[in-house]
């Protein structure tokens, strides 16, 4: 089987398109590619931030054609698996203003912090206001009998030159330690996150890829979705014991080379990538 056999791609975003607000090397073409080719294509991604219309306006914005229907995100989600689990419920949220929002439109009461007593459900992403006050409240609940959900347990989210933001996983662990409460995670790699992405792209598992950075998030929940899986890491990168991609690439420019030159994935599974 060769890249091009495959039908439909998802692509993650923070650290393999796109770091902060720069595009990575080999992004462009390779979607340019995918699309001139006919593929279909999802981005997916744990952003706890953002709803897909915001992210596909900073897709078009680094020159990357994307639509929000194409876009995948996991706080998009949130509002309908607490609801599918919980029932329209009382919800403190421990995020960016996007999150409360994405939480009332989809009918949930979003308590503040200071009312903490009357959350039903905690809920926490990546949150730039984050303090000892936030803790304390969301802990509080989890600890007296309220449900802990969380956006994604990415600690960390890759910005330029190296640099990066704590991640909502971050968050979420210490909420964790304080109430002695483990949260249910609802993006990535949990199923609901790929079943959508699978929907989206109207395939099924087997004729389509998974692409991304990440050995937890990415390749374990494509993996365990029946994808094939693409891992994008610098030569020197571990591996993770128990996570295997089928196949690893040093860059999305090593992935473009492969689509066009049809070599067959099936040959080169599991070797490292020996391109720069």
């Amino acid at each position: 089987m060769r890249l091009a056999d495959l039908s439909g791609f998802a692509l993650d975003l923070d650290g393999c398109v796109w770091a902060g607000d720069l595009l990575l090397p080999g992004a462009r073409a390779l979607l340019a590619a995918l699309r001139r080719r006919g593929k279909r294509v999802v981005f997916l991604t744990n952003n706890s931030r953002e709803l897909p219309r915001s992210v596909a306006r900073k897709l078009n914005r680094l020159g990357v054609a994307a639509s929000p229907r194409e876009v995948v995100t996991a706080l998009d989600l949130l509002g309908d698996e607490i609801a599918r689990r919980f029932g329209l419920t009382a919800v403190l949220a421990v995020g960016a203003g996007e999150m409360a929002r994405a939480l009332a439109a989809c009918g949930h009461r979003v308590v503040p912090s200071a009312r903490w007593r009357e959350a039903r459900v905690v809920a926490v992403g990546n949150d730039p206001t984050f303090d000892y006050a936030k803790l304390k409240a969301a802990s509080q609940a989890v600890a007296r009998g309220a449900a802990f959900v969380t956006v994604n347990l990415d600690p960390r989210l890759p910005l330029e030159k190296g640099e990066f933001d704590p991640g909502a996983g971050a968050l979420a662990e210490a909420v964790a330690v304080a109430s002695g409460v483990r949260p249910l995670v609802i993006g990535k790699p949990e199923p609901p996150i790929f079943k959508t992405a699978l929907q989206r792209l109207g395939c099924r598992p087997r004729e389509a890829a998974m692409v991304g950075d990440s050995l937890r998030s990415d390749i374990r929940g494509g993996r365990a979705a029946g994808m094939f899986t693409v891992w994008v890491a610098p030569p020197r990168s571990k591996t993770q014991a128990g996570i295997r991609p089928h196949l690893r690439v040093a860059s999305l420019t090593e992935l473009h080379a492969l689509l066009e030159e049809g070599v067959s994935i099936r040959r080169r599974r599991q070797f490292p990538s020996t391109r720069g």
